[in-house]
């Protein structure tokens, strides 16, 4: 069943022109000590699930006839620090990386959508990607961020299923779009101090509300 979800949202995806070629990764926490990854080298819109691939908790590889992806260690990395994230989504999405590789940040308090459903989206150090590098840049935003501008590479995002982590990358990179496009315009207004105070609360009563429910 995770299988079939993993490869569903891949196509998605590449549907969405978010990824291209062999571009992007996701990854499921299975249980505390098996995640399930897209391999390495493959298309994200072509996948099978006998493509993917099982590791555990270290990245020692489980299950599979591929290479695990390439970034295996941000995934790895994410799992780590946060114990309520099941699902990482990470993709060379166009405007969130046009926004990435100018060094622009995306602030946080323009959208009220984006505030309620995803947070910060801080824009990390370079790190050249497919090395350690890559969870030592995003370890100190992990605690209270769920999406990250990776400088000069992509778009990660992480969720607490895969269908949020997913939809946040959506919300990400439609938000870019409309960032990039109000700045055509002239300006970029932000959400009035005290509405935006609102909208962080209500953001954080769903958090708990999770919680209480697992």
């Amino acid at each position: 069943m995770m299988k079939k979800q993993v490869i569903e949202t891949a196509r998605w995806l590449w549907e969405q022109k978010l990824v291209v070629g062999t571009d992007g990764n996701l990854s499921v926490r299975l249980d505390d000590d098996r995640i399930l990854v897209t391999p390495s080298g493959l298309a994200k819109g072509r996948l099978s699930p006998d493509d993917l691939v099982l590791v555990d908790q270290n990245g020692k590889h489980l299950q599979g006839k591929n290479k695990a992806s390439s970034e295996l260690a941000m995934h790895l990395a994410v799992y780590r620090e946060r114990s309520d994230v099941t699902a990482c989504v990470h993709s060379h999405a166009p405007f969130a990386t046009a926004f990435a590789v100018a060094g622009v940040h995306l602030a946080e308090d323009v959208l009220p959508e984006v505030v309620v459903g995803v947070g910060g989206i801080p824009l990390t150090d370079y790190a050249p990607p497919g090395t350690n590098a890559i969870p030592k840049v995003l370890e100190p935003l992990l605690e209270s961020n769920n999406a990250f501008l990776l400088r000069n590479h992509g778009l990660l995002t992480i969720g607490r299923t895969l269908e949020e982590a997913y939809n946040r990358h959506e919300t990400v990179e439609h938000y870019a779009r409309i960032v990039h496009l109000a700045r055509q315009l002239g300006n970029v207004e932000s959400i009035p101090s005290e509405d935006f105070q609102r909208l962080a609360k209500m953001r954080q009563k769903l958090d708990e509300a999770w919680g209480k429910n697992q």
